[in-house]
């Protein structure tokens, strides 16, 4: 089989970047219009010269290069009332819209997306709707998933949504199985932690759509309220230790929490990739 490749929208830091090249794939487009996101993303990651871009809004979907899976941790936002607009219409204008279109235009074999789990009940439910209507419409299969990082080797709650689908309409994954954990709360805080897995805690509050993305560097631990480093940061998120950020500690614990749990990314592309073989898709040349 050849070497799957993949874009990385939204990209951040890296984290898909980290965990599809774990497994062997190439990434041959990434665009993050954060300045100093992209510091830290081409400070850690190969990546051809030509390949990074800024503004998904100012590229052409014809300029991106033929790939096999989409990947990208959006944005969440409101789209226009249900039934009041037609094909695309009622998502223009939202980064989402940006996805269709290089899903319509380059119909790679899978996507792969990413986004918090309040995602679900945003605009009651009618966001998650219109993004599985939308995807199917392209006919794309869609499997949606809410997944636990403490499930798959991390030492934290962070419930994540994933949402994964395959050109021909049908395939789907089966789920991950879960994977023992590669740190405790003890070894992150260096013995002085019971908890094997920590809580973080919603700064957003109860109705924010983006409350687990935020400040995430306060855990609660034994009752007690901890305050992590970014050297901890990593560890937590699945990024290796000696991943370097050009860039404050503030701004690096603002990168994490915004960043995938990577170890959970590398789980279900596994599965994804176990598909793209078993169903011998002929893959884009």
């Amino acid at each position: 089989m050849q070497q799957i490749r993949f874009i990385d929208l939204f990209a951040g830091i890296g984290g898909f970047h980290l965990a599809l090249a774990r497994q062997g794939a190439q990434c041959v487009f990434a665009s993050e219009i954060n300045e100093k996101a992209k510091k830290t993303y081409l400070a850690n990651h190969s990546l051809d010269k030509d390949a990074w871009h800024g503004d998904i809004t100012l590229i052409e979907p014809q300029q991106i290069p033929d790939h096999e899976i989409l990947c990208a941790g959006f944005p969440c936002q409101p789209f226009s009332q249900a039934g009041q607009k037609k094909g695309f219409d009622d998502v223009r204008g939202t980064l989402f819209f940006n996805i269709l279109q290089i899903l319509e235009e380059k119909r790679p074999e899978a996507y792969f997306l990413e986004n918090v789990r309040g995602l679900l009940k945003h605009d009651n439910g009618r966001t998650f709707s219109v993004i599985q209507e939308k995807l199917e419409a392209l006919g794309y299969s869609f499997q949606s998933f809410v997944v636990k990082s403490s499930d798959y080797g991390l030492p934290q709650h962070r419930p994540r949504l994933f949402m994964i689908g395959f050109r021909d309409g049908v395939t789907k994954i089966e789920l991950p199985e879960k994977l023992p954990l590669k740190y405790t709360m003890s070894d992150i805080f260096s013995g002085n932690c019971e908890k094997e897995v920590g809580f973080t805690l919603r700064v957003g509050g109860r109705g924010s759509v983006y409350g687990d993305r935020r400040n995430w560097e306060f855990y609660k631990v034994d009752g007690e309220i901890r305050r992590l480093t970014s050297k901890q940061g990593l560890l937590m998120q699945g990024f290796p230790s000696d991943f370097i950020f050009p860039v404050s500690e503030i701004e690096a614990m603002k990168q994490l929490g915004n960043s995938v749990s990577v170890d959970a990314i590398e789980a279900f592309y596994k599965k994804i990739k176990e598909k793209l073989s078993a169903e011998q898709f002929t893959l884009i040349k």
